[in-house]
């Protein structure tokens, strides 16, 4: 992996899984960086906290140790009305928008998901299940 893949938070949460074949892909996914949004940290940040349990220190620690390997990228404007064309064309919900579109202007070749659909291609980008 580089820093051309976006990790969306539902790949990243297997970090914290009971399922270790899957923790232990993301842990193998992750090791050459990546890219990341804020929503991904937030995301990531209110599932631990309200589902897993951690605590805000260990959710802080978590986040810590995610940031040291993926870059984390900013919304803007042009991010927000690129999510909502987005949504239209593809009938993808808004939030999963938001992060298609961050993914496409930090112009990752790659994007992590489980909410999506594998294979598919969106504005150069390839959408992947890294569970399939």
């Amino acid at each position: 992996m580089s820093a051309t893949d976006f990790f969306d938070s539902n790949v990243l949460l297997y970090l914290l899984s009971p399922e270790p074949s899957k923790a232990d892909l993301v842990e193998m996914l992750l090791p050459d960086g990546g890219m990341i949004s804020v929503q991904v940290l937030d995301e990531f940040a209110s599932v631990a906290t309200r589902k897993f349990h951690k605590t805000m220190h260990e959710t802080r620690r978590l986040l810590n140790s995610i940031r040291a390997v993926c870059d984390v990228v900013a919304a803007d404007i042009e991010t927000h009305e690129l999510g909502l064309d987005i949504a239209k064309r593809y009938k993808f919900s808004v939030y999963g928008s938001m992060l298609v579109a961050a993914a496409i202007q930090a112009k990752c070749t790659n994007f992590f998901t489980e909410d999506l659909h594998h294979g598919q291609k969106i504005g150069g980008m390839t959408i992947r299940n890294p569970f399939r």
